[in-house]
């Protein structure tokens, strides 16, 4: 006999027992516990100068091992570009925090430095390493699931006000469409004044456009 069907017997009816005021806020508990755990363990250390700095020298060396110059400059110029925003933004907002944040936190919280961070580095580099077609439209969507959720730790650690974090997902991913825009636009201006020069490699996207492409 199930400890339900036991409590039923004792004469205390089954829906008193499944909707008991204790049990229910003991499970809310354990899950937001369970999620905050996550939250720190994940998202808060791949925000972290410390993972994200080497993971971008790595994805910059691949580039540049592989002389996709173009795209390692339109990643280069969205890492720079992020960078100046944060320190820019944060010195003229100089909003104040949230209080009682479960993580460790210093300067200004407007915007999220996590948030901008993981967006402007998943983005660029989906637009960098994968080709375009049905691939790549995959792993965008899988960069803005993962941006958003980076967005929502940050809140719900009381790290950053909910604005803060997902004006550093739109930041972030502005900052890696429009250098890849830029680099684009750049290449094919350089491509007209060299008539004749190699054609793009397979696979690339041809001169009209917007997204900057290898010529090896």
């Amino acid at each position: 006999m199930s400890w339900l069907s036991r409590q039923a017997a004792k004469g205390r009816p089954e829906h008193e027992l499944i909707a008991s005021p204790g049990r229910d806020i003991a499970v809310t508990a354990v899950v937001l516990t369970l999620t905050a755990v996550v939250f720190i363990a994940v998202f808060n250390l791949l925000g972290l100068v410390s993972v994200t700095l080497p993971v971008r020298i790595a994805i910059a060396g691949f580039l540049a091992l592989r002389r996709a110059w173009w795209h390692l400059a339109a990643f280069v110029a969205a890492i720079v570009l992020s960078e100046v925003l944060i320190g820019t933004l944060k010195g003229i907002y100089d909003r104040a925090r949230p209080p009682g944040s479960l993580v460790a936190t210093s300067g200004a919280s407007f915007p999220s430095g996590h948030s901008i961070a993981a967006s402007v580095t998943i983005v660029a580099a989906v637009i960098a390493l994968v080709p375009p077609g049905r691939r790549r439209a995959w792993w965008g969507a899988g960069a803005v699931a993962f941006s958003v959720l980076m967005a929502l730790s940050r809140a719900y650690l009381g790290a950053h006000w909910l604005s803060d974090a997902i004006a550093g997902v739109l930041l972030g991913t502005s900052c890696a469409l429009l250098a890849a825009l830029v680099v684009g636009a750049l290449q094919r201006r350089r491509g007209r004044r060299q008539p004749g020069g190699p054609a793009p490699p397979a696979g690339q996207p041809a001169s009209g456009t917007t997204e900057p492409v290898d010529r090896r």
